[in-house]
């Protein structure tokens, strides 16, 4: 089976089951006992994290979503039809906190993304109007060695002109030949008109447990 292509029928029916907040942790010891593979979403602050986990669920207020960068302070877990994990890992950049809280951010997203066994994808979000800034660079760097495979996502596409949605496709590709972790294609995204949300639910379908008597 291709991984990059799942069923959007199978895909829609994941998505539209019930999604569950877990918990929010704050330390490694907060993590939930799961057996669950998880997909975990991350980006600079402010790049749409929040919103498009709501998108993606079809919730308006799933996960919360803010206009002041770094709300996100914790790794906040939501259980998806009991067949699959989504982490809300807290944004990176330009935070509003002092520089002791962002260093433990830090170390708590490094620690959840090198040493939790049920990770299996990284969704690594980028806003579509600015590209790839350095801290993005880093992290894709971070996730090479990690060996972390993850998938690059371009959001806010409703905020760029039609015209340039091929050449940040484009100019995005062209950079992934130089990372090991990173999946072959881009998606584009805009939580607000719910483009791309079809075609990332499916591929992230690829990695939830298969449906079965506790899942249906």
């Amino acid at each position: 089976m291709n991984e990059n292509i799942s069923d959007i029928e199978t895909a829609r029916v994941l998505f539209a089951q019930q999604c569950d907040f877990v918990l929010a942790a704050t330390d490694p010891s907060h993590f939930p006992a799961n057996s669950l593979p998880e997909i975990a979403f991350i980006g600079r602050s402010n790049v749409g994290k929040s919103s498009l986990i709501n998108a993606l669920t079809g919730r308006k207020a799933l996960a919360r979503a803010s206009n002041t960068p770094g709300r996100t302070q914790q790794i906040v877990f939501f259980n998806l039809g009991k067949r699959l994990m989504l982490v809300d890992l807290p944004g990176y950049g330009h935070a509003d906190a002092p520089r002791a809280e962002k260093d433990h951010w830090n170390a708590l997203v490094h620690h959840y993304i090198q040493h939790r066994p049920p990770l299996r994808l990284v969704c690594l979000l980028i806003d579509s109007r600015v590209g790839a800034k350095a801290n993005d660079l880093e992290m894709m760097k971070f996730l090479d060695r990690a060996a972390i495979s993850y998938q690059i996502i371009l959001t806010k596409q409703d905020q760029i002109k039609a015209p340039e949605i091929e050449a940040k496709l484009r100019q995005m590709g062209a950079m992934l030949s130089k990372h090991a972790a990173a999946r072959g294609n881009v998606v584009i995204t805009s939580s607000e008109k719910a483009a791309g949300i079809e075609d990332l639910r499916s591929i992230l379908t690829f990695f939830a447990e298969p449906p079965g008597p506790k899942s249906a």
